[in-house]
C-alpha cells in the first residue's frame, strides 16, 4: 500500500461522522453509489474490513476507529492548505477560520466581523462555535478565542481582559418566584446549568460551596441552550452581564456576587505574516477588549 487516496479518505470521514453512506453522500455532494465505492476501495487498498454491514446500517469496526484520528489529521491538513491559498499575497482576502464558544461565537463575534467584512469584502470567515478546543498549531483553526490560557508555544496570544459572569433571571422568573437576597437562598430557587461536572464547574463549587450541592432544575451541556433557558424564564442562571442587557433583558441578582470569565485570543506566530490572518487577529482582540472595557466601565 504506497498511498491511500484522499477522495476515499474523505468519504470514509463523512460516512464515520454521518453514520450510513447515504448521509455520507448528501455532505459531499456525491451519489450514495460513489460513496459506496469509494469505501470498498478503501477497504481493498488497506487489506482491512472496516464497516460491518447490517440491517441498521454500518457499524465501524476496530479499524475504522484506529483510522478515524488520521483520517481526521489529513481533513484538518487539507483545510489548511485551502485556506492558506486562498488568500493572495499582499491582500486583505481569502479564508480565515476562528474558533470560539458557543455563546461568544453566536452572540459576540458577529458583530465584530460584520464590520470588518465590510472593511475588507474579500474576506472570508469560517467560524467554529463549540467548546471544544481546537489545535492551532495543527491548524484545525486560524485564530481561537479562549477561555482558558493557551499553553502551546509558537503561540500569539493576547490577554483580553476579564468578561463578568453574575447570575441573572427574567422579569417573568422574579414575578413569579422572586429574588433570592444571598447565595444560599438560591437552594430555594429553579436554577439552570451544566448536565455534568467540568473542570470549570468543580472550581466555581470551590468559590462558592453553599453552591457545591445545589440542584440544577435545567440541565444542559450547551452554555447557548442555558442562556436560551434563561431567558424564557426555565429558572436563575449565570451569564455574561453583558449579554444579560441584551433584549429580551434579564435582571441581575445578588450584584454583589460577580464571577470573572479571563479571555484570550491566540493565533500560531507564523501567521502574522498572513495579511488576512493578523487583520482578523487584531479586529476580534480590539472587538472584544472594547466589550470588556465597556463593562467594567458599566457602559
Amino acid at each position: 500500500m504506497d498511498h491511500l487516496s484522499w477522495d476515499y479518505l474523505r468519504t470514509f470521514l463523512a460516512v464515520m461522522e454521518h453514520g450510513s453512506l447515504s448521509a455520507a453522500a448528501r455532505a459531499l455532494g456525491i451519489t450514495q453509489p460513489t460513496a459506496g465505492r469509494h469505501v470498498a476501495l478503501l477497504e481493498e487498498s488497506t487489506g482491512q474490513a472496516l464497516f460491518l454491514r447490517s440491517s441498521g446500517g454500518l457499524l465501524p469496526t476496530e479499524q475504522a476507529e484506529a483510522l478515524l484520528p488520521h483520517a481526521r489529521s489529513m481533513a484538518f491538513a487539507a483545510s489548511a492548505a485551502a485556506r492558506t491559498l486562498s488568500g493572495l499575497a499582499g491582500k486583505v482576502e481569502g479564508t480565515v477560520r476562528i474558533s470560539a464558544s458557543e455563546v461568544v461565537g453566536v452572540e459576540i463575534l458577529p458583530s465584530i466581523i460584520a464590520g470588518l467584512q465590510e472593511e475588507h469584502p474579500g474576506l472570508e470567515i469560517e467560524l467554529s462555535a463549540s467548546d471544544a478546543v481546537e489545535d492551532l498549531l495543527q491548524r484545525e483553526a486560524d485564530i481561537a478565542v479562549r477561555m482558558a490560557e493557551p499553553q502551546q508555544e509558537a503561540l500569539l496570544v493576547r490577554f483580553i481582559g476579564n468578561i463578568t459572569l453574575g447570575f441573572h433571571a427574567s422579569e417573568d422568573y422574579i414575578s413569579r418566584h422572586g429574588a433570592p437576597e444571598t447565595l444560599g437562598d438560591l437552594k430555594d430557587h429553579r436554577l439552570v446549568g451544566f448536565d455534568r461536572q467540568t473542570a470549570y464547574i468543580r472550581a466555581m463549587a470551590h468559590r462558592l460551596p453553599d453552591m457545591a450541592s445545589v440542584h440544577f432544575h435545567f440541565r444542559a451541556d450547551s452554555n447557548l441552550a442555558q442562556l436560551s433557558a434563561i431567558r424564557a424564564g426555565c429558572g436563575i442562571g449565570l451569564c455574561q452581564t453583558g449579554l444579560a442587557e441584551r433584549p429580551p433583558a434579564l435582571t441581575r441578582l445578588l450584584p454583589d456576587f460577580a464571577l470573572p470569565l479571563p479571555t484570550w485570543i491566540a493565533m500560531h506566530e507564523d501567521l502574522r505574516n498572513s495579511p488576512r490572518c493578523y487583520i482578523v487577529f487584531q479586529a476580534l482582540a480590539k472587538g472584544l477588549k472594547r466589550l470588556v472595557d465597556n463593562r467594567r466601565a458599566g457602559g
